[in-house]
């Protein structure tokens, strides 16, 4: 299994960019993938380093529309704390590249 495969998407919240300050990154993750794995895998594709890694488990909210029910798909979701002298994630495209090229 390859480290894209682990590492779904990040997630995007003003919570989640607040914690981006202190070196916290949230990820969408695999339902199956470990805290191990997740650390490698934000390791090999950031190339930085991992001091800690949180997972938790969300689980579906039901929904209806009309008289039918259902549910969303559960998710699973990591906190990702880089050591201080390791360098930021970029998730966002900066401004000034876009300007350069």
């Amino acid at each position: 299994m390859s480290a894209h495969d682990i590492i779904l998407r990040p997630i995007i919240t003003e919570k989640s960019t607040n914690l981006m300050d202190d070196k916290k990154y949230t990820f969408n993750v695999l339902l199956t993938a470990t805290k191990t794995q997740v650390r490698n895998a934000v390791e090999e594709i950031f190339d930085v380093k991992v001091k800690k890694v949180n997972i938790m488990n969300v689980r579906g909210k039901d929904k209806r529309v009309g008289r039918y029910t259902g549910k969303t798909a559960r998710t699973r979701k990591a906190i990702v704390t880089l050591t201080d002298d390791s360098n930021d994630i970029k998730i966002f495209k900066d401004e000034n590249q876009e300007e350069n090229k």
